[in-house]
Protein backbone atom coordinates (compact mmCIF):
# COMPACT_ATOMS: atom_id res chain seq x y z
CA UNK A 1 0.00 0.00 0.00
CA UNK A 2 1.37 3.67 -1.13
CA UNK A 3 2.57 5.75 2.16
CA UNK A 4 0.04 8.47 2.47
CA UNK A 5 2.02 10.95 4.28
CA UNK A 6 5.31 13.13 4.43
CA UNK A 7 7.34 11.09 6.93
CA UNK A 8 8.02 12.80 10.34
CA UNK A 9 10.91 14.76 10.87
CA UNK A 10 12.38 14.18 7.83
CA UNK A 11 12.79 17.10 5.00
CA UNK A 12 14.99 15.49 2.76
CA UNK A 13 14.36 15.48 -1.16
CA UNK A 14 16.18 13.03 -3.47
CA UNK A 15 16.17 13.69 -7.15
CA UNK A 16 17.57 10.96 -9.66
CA UNK A 17 17.62 11.59 -13.60
CA UNK A 18 19.79 12.86 -15.60
CA UNK A 19 22.91 14.52 -15.16
CA UNK A 20 23.02 16.78 -18.00
CA UNK A 21 24.79 20.01 -19.50
CA UNK A 22 22.03 22.59 -20.65
CA UNK A 23 22.70 24.50 -24.23
CA UNK A 24 20.47 26.80 -25.14
CA UNK A 25 20.33 28.80 -27.92
CA UNK A 26 17.37 31.33 -29.35
CA UNK A 27 16.49 30.72 -33.05
CA UNK A 28 13.02 30.94 -35.21
CA UNK A 29 10.86 28.12 -36.14
CA UNK A 30 12.64 27.29 -39.03
CA UNK A 31 15.22 26.28 -37.71
CA UNK A 32 13.64 23.94 -35.40
CA UNK A 33 12.75 22.41 -39.38
CA UNK A 34 16.43 22.02 -40.00
CA UNK A 35 17.26 20.40 -36.84
CA UNK A 36 14.52 17.96 -36.94
CA UNK A 37 13.46 18.91 -32.93
CA UNK A 38 10.13 18.20 -32.05
CA UNK A 39 8.52 21.62 -30.96
CA UNK A 40 7.26 21.65 -27.62
CA UNK A 41 9.37 17.67 -27.33
CA UNK A 42 12.34 16.09 -26.46
CA UNK A 43 14.12 14.05 -29.66
CA UNK A 44 17.38 11.71 -28.71
CA UNK A 45 20.58 12.35 -30.86
CA UNK A 46 23.95 11.58 -30.42
CA UNK A 47 26.66 14.06 -29.42
CA UNK A 48 28.04 15.07 -32.94
CA UNK A 49 24.86 15.71 -34.30
CA UNK A 50 24.34 18.44 -31.38
CA UNK A 51 27.77 19.28 -32.71
CA UNK A 52 26.62 19.62 -36.48
CA UNK A 53 23.74 21.64 -35.20
CA UNK A 54 25.52 24.28 -33.39
CA UNK A 55 27.66 25.18 -36.02
CA UNK A 56 24.35 26.11 -37.87
CA UNK A 57 23.27 28.44 -35.06
CA UNK A 58 23.11 31.85 -35.45
CA UNK A 59 24.22 32.97 -32.03
CA UNK A 60 26.40 32.35 -28.97
CA UNK A 61 25.00 29.41 -27.05
CA UNK A 62 24.29 29.60 -23.68
CA UNK A 63 25.85 26.89 -20.87
CA UNK A 64 24.08 25.92 -17.98
CA UNK A 65 24.14 22.84 -15.85
CA UNK A 66 21.05 20.94 -16.19
CA UNK A 67 18.50 17.92 -15.92
CA UNK A 68 14.72 18.04 -15.17
CA UNK A 69 14.87 16.26 -11.47
CA UNK A 70 18.66 18.18 -10.75
CA UNK A 71 17.00 21.49 -11.87
CA UNK A 72 14.43 20.29 -9.04
CA UNK A 73 16.47 19.42 -6.57
CA UNK A 74 18.95 22.98 -7.09
CA UNK A 75 15.71 24.77 -6.62
CA UNK A 76 14.73 23.32 -3.66
CA UNK A 77 18.48 23.89 -2.12
CA UNK A 78 18.07 27.48 -3.13
CA UNK A 79 15.06 27.66 -1.04
CA UNK A 80 16.94 26.25 2.07
CA UNK A 81 15.94 22.73 1.25
CA UNK A 82 17.97 19.68 2.13
CA UNK A 83 18.53 18.66 -1.53
CA UNK A 84 20.46 15.45 -3.13
CA UNK A 85 20.89 14.53 -6.76
CA UNK A 86 21.89 11.24 -8.07
CA UNK A 87 23.03 10.43 -11.11
CA UNK A 88 25.76 9.78 -13.50
CA UNK A 89 28.62 11.55 -15.17
CA UNK A 90 31.99 12.15 -17.23
CA UNK A 91 34.91 12.58 -15.83
CA UNK A 92 35.83 16.14 -18.02
CA UNK A 93 35.08 19.77 -17.25
CA UNK A 94 31.35 19.72 -17.83
CA UNK A 95 31.40 17.00 -15.15
CA UNK A 96 33.27 19.43 -12.92
CA UNK A 97 30.86 22.02 -13.92
CA UNK A 98 27.97 19.86 -12.96
CA UNK A 99 29.16 19.01 -9.72
CA UNK A 100 30.56 22.14 -8.87
CA UNK A 101 27.02 23.72 -9.18
CA UNK A 102 25.54 21.58 -7.43
CA UNK A 103 27.20 21.94 -4.45
CA UNK A 104 27.51 25.79 -4.93
CA UNK A 105 23.50 25.14 -4.55
CA UNK A 106 23.12 23.61 -1.45
CA UNK A 107 22.84 19.78 -3.19
CA UNK A 108 24.56 17.07 -2.63
CA UNK A 109 25.96 15.07 -5.08
CA UNK A 110 25.81 11.54 -5.25
CA UNK A 111 27.73 10.84 -8.63
CA UNK A 112 28.48 7.99 -10.02
CA UNK A 113 31.11 8.37 -12.52
CA UNK A 114 31.85 7.00 -15.85
CA UNK A 115 34.96 7.60 -18.92
CA UNK A 116 31.76 8.40 -21.17
CA UNK A 117 31.60 12.26 -21.94
CA UNK A 118 28.78 13.82 -19.75
CA UNK A 119 25.04 14.42 -21.28
CA UNK A 120 23.91 17.31 -22.64
CA UNK A 121 20.92 18.77 -23.90
CA UNK A 122 20.58 21.07 -26.98
CA UNK A 123 17.28 23.24 -25.78
CA UNK A 124 15.98 25.14 -29.19
CA UNK A 125 14.21 28.42 -28.28
CA UNK A 126 11.91 29.65 -30.41
CA UNK A 127 10.18 33.36 -30.26
CA UNK A 128 7.35 32.01 -28.25
CA UNK A 129 9.67 30.81 -25.88
CA UNK A 130 8.69 27.65 -26.21
CA UNK A 131 12.07 24.86 -26.04
CA UNK A 132 12.38 22.27 -28.32
CA UNK A 133 15.34 19.82 -27.01
CA UNK A 134 17.88 17.32 -28.98
CA UNK A 135 19.02 15.22 -26.14
CA UNK A 136 22.29 13.39 -25.87
CA UNK A 137 22.49 11.48 -22.71
CA UNK A 138 25.88 10.35 -22.62
CA UNK A 139 27.10 8.82 -19.00
CA UNK A 140 23.96 9.79 -17.76
CA UNK A 141 22.16 6.51 -19.71
CA UNK A 142 24.64 4.35 -17.99
CA UNK A 143 24.01 4.10 -14.69
CA UNK A 144 22.91 0.87 -13.65
CA UNK A 145 20.20 -0.75 -11.47
CA UNK A 146 22.84 -2.15 -9.06
CA UNK A 147 23.52 0.90 -8.18
CA UNK A 148 20.72 2.14 -7.07
CA UNK A 149 21.10 1.15 -3.52
CA UNK A 150 18.96 2.30 -0.13
CA UNK A 151 22.37 4.87 0.72
CA UNK A 152 21.49 6.83 -2.32
CA UNK A 153 17.55 7.73 -0.55
CA UNK A 154 18.36 7.00 3.05
CA UNK A 155 16.36 9.23 5.21
CA UNK A 156 14.37 10.30 2.32
CA UNK A 157 11.53 12.14 2.56
CA UNK A 158 10.45 12.13 -0.60
CA UNK A 159 12.10 10.84 -3.76
CA UNK A 160 11.72 12.47 -6.94
CA UNK A 161 12.05 11.14 -10.26
CA UNK A 162 12.07 12.74 -13.62
CA UNK A 163 9.89 10.95 -16.49
CA UNK A 164 12.93 10.48 -18.53
CA UNK A 165 13.82 7.31 -16.77
CA UNK A 166 10.48 6.01 -18.19
CA UNK A 167 12.94 4.78 -21.13
CA UNK A 168 15.01 2.83 -18.91
CA UNK A 169 12.85 0.47 -17.08
CA UNK A 170 14.78 -1.72 -15.20
CA UNK A 171 16.50 1.36 -14.03
CA UNK A 172 13.01 3.45 -12.98
CA UNK A 173 11.49 0.26 -11.19
CA UNK A 174 14.61 -0.43 -8.72
CA UNK A 175 14.90 3.36 -8.55
CA UNK A 176 11.01 2.89 -7.26
CA UNK A 177 11.00 -0.15 -5.15
CA UNK A 178 14.35 1.23 -3.51
CA UNK A 179 12.29 4.35 -2.75
CA UNK A 180 9.77 2.58 -0.91
CA UNK A 181 12.06 0.59 0.96
CA UNK A 182 13.33 3.59 2.73
CA UNK A 183 9.57 4.78 3.36
CA UNK A 184 10.11 7.75 1.19
CA UNK A 185 6.95 9.20 -1.25
CA UNK A 186 7.57 9.10 -4.97
CA UNK A 187 7.18 12.00 -6.59
CA UNK A 188 7.12 11.07 -10.99
CA UNK A 189 7.31 14.51 -12.89
CA UNK A 190 6.25 13.07 -16.60
CA UNK A 191 8.44 15.29 -18.35
CA UNK A 192 7.57 14.86 -21.38
CA UNK A 193 4.53 14.56 -24.14
CA UNK A 194 6.37 12.60 -26.11
CA UNK A 195 7.74 10.57 -23.08
CA UNK A 196 4.15 9.76 -22.47
CA UNK A 197 3.30 8.56 -25.32
CA UNK A 198 5.94 6.06 -25.85
CA UNK A 199 5.66 4.60 -22.16
CA UNK A 200 2.43 4.85 -21.71
CA UNK A 201 1.75 0.70 -20.71
CA UNK A 202 4.72 1.23 -18.11
CA UNK A 203 3.52 4.44 -17.26
CA UNK A 204 -0.34 3.21 -15.62
CA UNK A 205 1.79 0.35 -14.11
CA UNK A 206 3.89 2.17 -11.69
CA UNK A 207 1.87 4.66 -11.17
CA UNK A 208 -0.80 2.49 -10.13
CA UNK A 209 1.86 0.24 -7.94
CA UNK A 210 4.65 3.43 -7.15
CA UNK A 211 3.78 6.98 -7.46
CA UNK A 212 2.40 9.03 -4.92
CA UNK A 213 2.87 12.70 -6.38
CA UNK A 214 2.03 13.02 -9.74
CA UNK A 215 2.91 16.41 -12.02
CA UNK A 216 2.41 17.17 -15.57
CA UNK A 217 1.56 20.52 -17.77
CA UNK A 218 -1.35 20.00 -20.27
CA UNK A 219 0.25 18.08 -22.65
CA UNK A 220 1.47 15.62 -21.06
CA UNK A 221 -1.53 15.19 -18.95
CA UNK A 222 -3.45 14.83 -22.32
CA UNK A 223 -1.34 12.33 -23.52
CA UNK A 224 -1.88 10.56 -19.87
CA UNK A 225 -5.41 11.05 -19.58
CA UNK A 226 -6.96 11.63 -22.81
CA UNK A 227 -8.75 14.98 -21.69
CA UNK A 228 -8.06 18.71 -22.93
CA UNK A 229 -10.39 19.66 -19.93
CA UNK A 230 -7.99 20.64 -17.13
CA UNK A 231 -10.28 19.76 -14.13
CA UNK A 232 -10.67 15.79 -15.77
CA UNK A 233 -7.19 15.83 -16.38
CA UNK A 234 -6.13 16.33 -13.11
CA UNK A 235 -8.99 14.00 -11.42
CA UNK A 236 -7.86 11.78 -13.73
CA UNK A 237 -4.36 12.22 -12.95
CA UNK A 238 -5.54 11.57 -9.13
CA UNK A 239 -7.54 8.59 -9.25
CA UNK A 240 -3.99 6.18 -8.73
CA UNK A 241 -1.87 8.76 -6.74
CA UNK A 242 -1.65 11.01 -3.03
CA UNK A 243 -1.72 14.17 -4.84
CA UNK A 244 -1.77 15.29 -8.81
CA UNK A 245 -0.58 18.58 -9.65
CA UNK A 246 -1.31 19.84 -13.25
CA UNK A 247 0.75 23.33 -14.45
CA UNK A 248 -0.98 25.10 -17.61
CA UNK A 249 1.75 27.79 -18.00
CA UNK A 250 0.46 31.23 -17.69
CA UNK A 251 -2.59 30.03 -16.76
CA UNK A 252 -1.77 28.92 -13.43
CA UNK A 253 -1.76 25.25 -11.78
CA UNK A 254 -4.47 22.86 -10.52
CA UNK A 255 -3.94 20.59 -7.46
CA UNK A 256 -6.08 17.31 -6.39
CA UNK A 257 -6.06 15.63 -3.11
CA UNK A 258 -8.32 12.93 -1.50
CA UNK A 259 -11.43 14.51 -4.09
CA UNK A 260 -10.58 18.28 -3.94
CA UNK A 261 -9.08 19.92 -6.63
CA UNK A 262 -7.57 23.78 -6.17
CA UNK A 263 -6.95 26.49 -9.11
CA UNK A 264 -3.64 28.11 -8.43
CA UNK A 265 -3.34 31.76 -10.18
CA UNK A 266 -0.32 32.52 -11.54
CA UNK A 267 2.02 35.05 -10.61
CA UNK A 268 2.68 38.37 -12.89
CA UNK A 269 1.60 38.92 -16.14
CA UNK A 270 2.57 35.47 -17.83
CA UNK A 271 5.18 36.87 -20.37
CA UNK A 272 8.33 34.71 -20.78
CA UNK A 273 11.83 34.67 -21.86
CA UNK A 274 12.69 31.09 -21.75
CA UNK A 275 10.79 28.15 -20.22
CA UNK A 276 13.52 25.90 -19.98
CA UNK A 277 13.31 24.45 -16.39
CA UNK A 278 9.48 26.08 -15.98
CA UNK A 279 8.15 22.86 -14.43
CA UNK A 280 11.16 21.89 -13.01
CA UNK A 281 11.62 24.69 -10.90
CA UNK A 282 7.63 24.48 -9.79
CA UNK A 283 8.23 21.36 -8.86
CA UNK A 284 10.99 22.54 -6.24
CA UNK A 285 9.05 25.08 -4.46
CA UNK A 286 6.06 22.70 -4.45
CA UNK A 287 8.07 19.80 -3.25
CA UNK A 288 9.44 22.26 -0.86
CA UNK A 289 6.26 23.26 0.76
CA UNK A 290 5.43 20.10 1.00
CA UNK A 291 7.95 18.62 3.50
CA UNK A 292 7.27 21.64 5.33
CA UNK A 293 4.06 21.00 6.14
CA UNK A 294 2.51 23.57 3.93
CA UNK A 295 -1.06 23.74 2.72
CA UNK A 296 -1.30 22.60 -0.78
CA UNK A 297 -2.64 26.10 -1.44
CA UNK A 298 0.90 27.36 -0.68
CA UNK A 299 2.81 25.13 -2.27
CA UNK A 300 1.30 25.63 -5.53
CA UNK A 301 1.76 29.42 -4.72
CA UNK A 302 5.75 28.82 -4.13
CA UNK A 303 5.34 26.51 -6.77
CA UNK A 304 4.06 29.41 -9.53
CA UNK A 305 6.85 31.64 -7.60
CA UNK A 306 9.75 29.36 -8.92
CA UNK A 307 8.36 28.47 -12.57
CA UNK A 308 7.17 32.48 -13.33
CA UNK A 309 10.78 33.89 -12.11
CA UNK A 310 13.07 30.93 -13.92
CA UNK A 311 10.95 32.27 -16.90
CA UNK A 312 12.44 35.67 -16.87
CA UNK A 313 15.58 34.88 -17.56
CA UNK A 314 17.45 32.31 -19.80
CA UNK A 315 18.03 28.62 -18.71
CA UNK A 316 16.98 26.78 -15.94
CA UNK A 317 18.81 29.40 -12.86
CA UNK A 318 16.75 31.82 -11.01
CA UNK A 319 19.44 34.96 -10.26
CA UNK A 320 19.57 36.10 -6.65
CA UNK A 321 16.74 38.73 -6.46
CA UNK A 322 14.41 36.26 -8.07
CA UNK A 323 15.06 33.82 -5.16
CA UNK A 324 14.43 37.12 -2.44
CA UNK A 325 11.17 37.78 -4.02
CA UNK A 326 9.85 34.10 -4.00
CA UNK A 327 11.15 33.56 -0.34
CA UNK A 328 8.75 36.06 0.95
CA UNK A 329 5.84 34.07 0.24
CA UNK A 330 7.50 31.36 2.84
CA UNK A 331 7.06 34.73 5.33
CA UNK A 332 3.48 34.81 4.75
Amino acid sequence: MKIRQIAKNKKLIVGIGSALIDILIHEEADFLKKSGAIKGGMKYVDGEFIEQTLLQTSQKPFIVPGGSACNTVVGIGKLGGEACFVGKSGMGQMARLFETDLKKNNVNPALFMSSSPTGRVLSIITPDAQRSMLTFLGASSEIQPSEITENCFNNAAIVHIEGFLLFNEDLILKALKVAKSVGALVSLDLASFTVVEQSKPLLKKIIYDFVDILIANEDEAKAYTGYSDENKAVNSMAKNTYIAALKVGKRGSFIANNGRTIKIEPLGDGGAVDTTGAGDLWASGFLFGLVNGFSLEKCGKLGSACGYEVCQVMGASIPEEGWRRIKKILEV
